[in-house]
């Protein structure tokens, strides 16, 4: 494990680590969960510059925020906080709408401070895009967040080119998140060079495909009966499961050879796409997040990363990165 801090990244106005925390499953959807633990690891994040924290208002109903407030009590200004609002949930599954008119904007924010105890919010993305109301409305309700101070910086996530540059001419974005990693590269033909045009910096999101790229996941059964892998995620469906595993054991032979895991040259592999990239893997233990901040420090050579790139190609993947409903909201 290295002893040095992760080197810097700029997100608008907002400076973090080269590498931020996914905090989902600290609270729910990938099986038993350890609040002392996910506590611990927070924790450790901070220490190793791990300072981009990534929740959502609707993980576990509002509870991984509170968990993300009682973190950083004693150390908010070491962390740098990022939420999302829009998707309604009213109850089990990932969600059955979307809103981001004006009002829903401003309480959703309000709701959102309250629970992280917070006096303002660094990063508050629009998680999907609404289509019953101009984005300029969305946009102009998050503008009038930024003057009011209740938040620093917004971004967008899995919004397509021309909602981005629309939302964009109305007040600068920030940052996209979206899925970004070597089975999931959906982004790199358009959403990508348009990020770059603008000056938006890119937080992918699932940059190990859900624990799937580290290779340990070789049957779902090693899922709990309610993990959302087995109902949200066709790529982990039986018919799906034997091709791509294939492709991760290439990753992990490829790793092998240096002597580190498969998830460390995925994540690496993600570093060198550009410094305006800051992954957000998501653990909810010590062992796995300084494994991943050291997959930040590895120097791939060029003749490496082309054959990580062989080893997946992009178009050998087999089943969509989300359900049919799921992918109805993506890229709008």
């Amino acid at each position: 494990m290295t002893l040095t801090k992760l080197p810097s990244r700029q997100i608008g106005s907002l400076t973090v680590g080269a590498q931020g925390l996914g905090c989902l499953g600290m609270t729910e959807f990938y099986g038993p969960t350890d609040e002392a633990e996910s506590l611990r690891t927070i924790h450790r994040a901070l220490e190793l510059g791990v300072t981009l924290l990534d929740t959502a208002d609707v993980y576990a109903f509002g509870a991984n925020e509170e968990l993300i407030g009682k973190a950083i009590a004693d150390r908010r200004d070491t962390a740098v906080v990022a939420t999302k609002f829009g998707v309604q949930r009213p109850g089990p599954g990932v969600g059955v709408g979307i809103r981001g008119d004006a009002e829903y904007v401003r309480s959703s924010c309000e709701a959102s401070l309250r629970r992280l105890g917070v006096d303002h919010i660094d990063l508050f993305y629009l998680t999907r895009v609404d289509t019953s109301v101009e984005i300029e409305e969305t946009v102009g309700a998050l503008a009038d967040l930024v003057h009011a101070g209740k938040i620093r910086e917004y971004g967008l996530s899995e919004a397509g080119v021309t909602t981005i540059r629309r939302a964009h001419a109305v007040h600068p974005v920030a940052a996209l998140q979206t899925e970004w990693s070597l089975w999931s590269r959906d982004i790199e033909q358009s959403i990508a060079p348009v990020c770059r045009e603008l000056g938006i910096a890119i937080v992918p999101y699932a940059p190990l495909g859900r624990g799937f790229l580290s290779g340990s996941i070789r049957t779902v059964d090693v899922l709990g009966e309610n993990d959302f892998r087995r109902i949200a995620q066709p790529r982990f469906l039986p018919d799906n499961l034997a091709t791509n595993l294939a492709l991760v054991d290439r990753v992990a032979a490829l790793a092998g050879a240096r002597g580190l895991t498969a998830a460390q040259w995925a994540l690496a592999w993600l570093h060198h796409r550009g410094p305006d990239v800051v992954p957000i893997p998501g653990t909810r233990r010590r062992g796995n997040l300084e494994e991943n901040v050291d997959a930040a420090f590895l120097g791939l050579s060029a003749p490496e990363l082309a054959a990580i790139e062989a080893a997946v190609p992009a178009g050998d993947v087999a089943g969509e990165r989300w359900n049919e409903h799921s992918m109805s909201f993506i890229g709008l």
